[in-house]
């Protein structure tokens, strides 16, 4: 079974307690993040007038799912329904909105999972060490964002293909960054560069992909926050049917992994880019689903409990992108009927928020969901990440009409069927996680027989279920060294 904490040198982390507390960082537990009332009410009050993007290590708190923008403080976790009028479908589908976390993106948190066991153990120097984070776009972002608030050296690693925004962002809070070739597919160029990297011992590689810190932390966060949201707004009848994430990392769909504990008959749909069909057809290519990432199967991943996968054109994903952010597609969209306070939020969806969104349409065509039917997602970041992508957009196609709105959503969302969508049986899974294989064997170091561990149930609830008390303590112990 991995262990979050697997050494301690107690020197060091003496060490990072006391720089800590020379620079007023308390860290925050993961319970805290989950039940943010928790918090003590001294470091709720001091939170008031910070925002929530201010490099300030109370913002450390603020990595939860329930940040209340308007009060500064915490509440329900943040989400969006988004109707049938605008779906196609009768099932009921509820987004989990991202915006709201530092840096405007869920990341931030997995990259807290990461890093936090080896600040608090001492098997990270921020004296000596540089934290790594080798990612398509958000989890550099938020490890970024963490090693400002933490004061430890960052560097990210990204495609050079990737959005301006992500860029500029990056190097404007101090991180080291590095640019590999490709797109959003090239994810062996990333881990080239980390390979190169590596020989130097002041770079710690904290690789995303086979972190267990990273679908540790949503299992715990977005599971709940996600069984939290379920339970407020479920109605006589309800039933929670399904769970849509992106594979990306393998990080946010572990969430699945929690959820199914409650809710048996869940299924977990992951989607993915239809131009790069990793997971559908042993597939490869590129495409335009910034933050995804594919062409490999995360270690991170457990296969076993993934039951659909759903393939999305990213032509769609862009052409929705421009529905629901250009004015004259809100106006044609509010003309239709879309209430307002739908409409005017839309904007809450990045590119692959809107991917997420078309899977769990496919999904509900599929299995001829109904009323009674609630499919969750997660709405990762929001379209603030993608201005330039829409200038792109218009430099390329032209001003946006009503009329393209109306063919947009007449051949996006009313049209979209459950075609290169695929229903797992035991020897799909089984071939999906076999493809760890080529990556994690043959190129990373991981052995077969660990392979073969990970095929077990026993293994993925070990992993999930007996770090959580012993990664808390730790960080408790740490904030007390000091």
């Amino acid at each position: 079974m991995p262990k979050l904490i697997t050494k301690i040198d107690p020197i060091i982390a003496k060490k990072n307690a006391r720089r800590c507390k020379d620079r007023g960082i308390i860290l925050p537990t993961l319970r805290q993040q989950m039940f943010p009332d928790t918090i003590p009410e001294e470091i709720k009050e001091k939170l008031k007038p910070i925002g929530l993007w201010d490099i300030n290590p109370l913002n450390l708190f603020r990595i939860t799912w329930k940040n209340d923008v308007k009060t500064g403080l915490f509440g329900k976790p943040n989400y969006l329904e988004i109707p049938s009028e605008l779906s196609g479908v009768k099932a009921r589908i509820i987004g989990l909105v991202g915006k709201y976390f530092p840096t405007g993106a869920h990341k931030v948190g997995a990259a807290y999972g990461c890093l936090i066991p080896r600040l608090v153990s001492g098997t990270f120097d921020p004296e000596i060490h540089k934290a790594v984070w080798p990612s398509t776009g958000n989890y550099c972002r938020g490890g970024a964002f963490d090693c400002a608030l933490l004061a430890c050296p960052a560097v990210a690693i990204l495609p050079e293909e990737m959005s301006k925004e992500r860029f500029d962002w990056l190097r404007d809070i101090g991180a080291e960054v590095f640019a590999t070739p490709g797109c959003e597919s090239n994810v062996k160029e990333i881990y080239d560069k980390c390979a190169e990297l590596r020989s130097n011992p002041s770079y710690v590689i904290l690789n995303q992909f086979d972190e267990f810190g990273n679908s540790f932390w949503h299992y715990h966060l977005t599971g709940n926050a996600i069984y939290e949201v379920f339970e407020q707004v479920k109605k006589p009848g309800n039933c929670l049917s399904g769970y849509v994430s992106a594979t990306g990392s393998a990080g946010t769909i572990a969430a699945g992994d929690f959820l199914k504990k409650h809710y048996p008959l869940l299924k977990i749909n992951a989607s993915e880019a239809w131009e790069c069909p990793t997971l559908l057809m042993n597939g490869f290519g590129g495409h335009r689903i910034e933050g995804i990432g594919d062409k490999h199967i995360p270690w991170v991943h457990n296969v076993r409990n993934t039951d659909i996968v759903s393939a999305i054109r990213d032509e769609d994903c862009m052409r929705l992108l421009r529905l629901f952010n250009e004015a004259e597609g809100i106006n044609y969209l509010k003309k239709e009927g879309i209430v307002p306070q739908v409409a005017d939020k839309l904007s809450l969806l990045g590119i692959s928020s809107i991917c997420n969104l078309l899977a769990a349409i496919k999904m509900a065509k599929y299995f001829e969901y109904t009323e009674d039917d609630v499919i969750i997602t997660i709405f990762t970041d929001s379209a603030e990440m993608y201005q330039s992508r829409l200038q792109e957009q218009k430099a390329l196609k032209g001003n946006y009409t009503e009329m393209q709105a109306a063919i947009d959503r007449e051949s996006v969302l009313n049209a979209q069927s459950y075609d290169n969508l695929l229903e797992l049986s035991y020897r799909d899974k089984k071939r999906i996680h076999n493809l760890k294989y080529y990556t994690w064997v043959e190129q990373q170091g991981k052995t077969y027989q660990e392979i073969m561990q990970q095929w077990e149930p026993e293994y993925w609830k070990e992993t999930f279920e007996t770090n959580l008390d012993e990664l808390d303590k730790a960080i408790e112990e740490f904030n007390s060294l000091a």
